[in-house]
């Protein structure tokens, strides 16, 4: 159980900055997204993806090798 960094990147240039656990799941980083920053987001309405991946909700980030220091785009 190691706490990671993950950064949320949106088209505006704003970077949402999130430490967690790498064992949490796409969507409660998507409700942890959704609480930091302005303005705030509903959880349901984030799309992660990097690159072509649409990240699914119920996957575990460790499965989809996300690791420290990673940049995610946020839709």
């Amino acid at each position: 159980m190691a706490l990671i960094e993950v950064m949320a990147n949106d088209s505006l240039g704003r970077k949402r900055r999130v430490k967690c656990d790498s064992e949490i799941t796409v969507g409660e980083l998507k409700k942890l997204i959704a609480e930091t920053g302005e303005p705030k987001l509903d959880p349901s309405k984030i799309n992660l993806k990097k690159w072509y991946t649409v990240y699914k909700d119920h996957i575990t980030l460790s499965d989809y090798e996300i690791h420290d220091g990673m940049s995610l785009e946020l839709y």
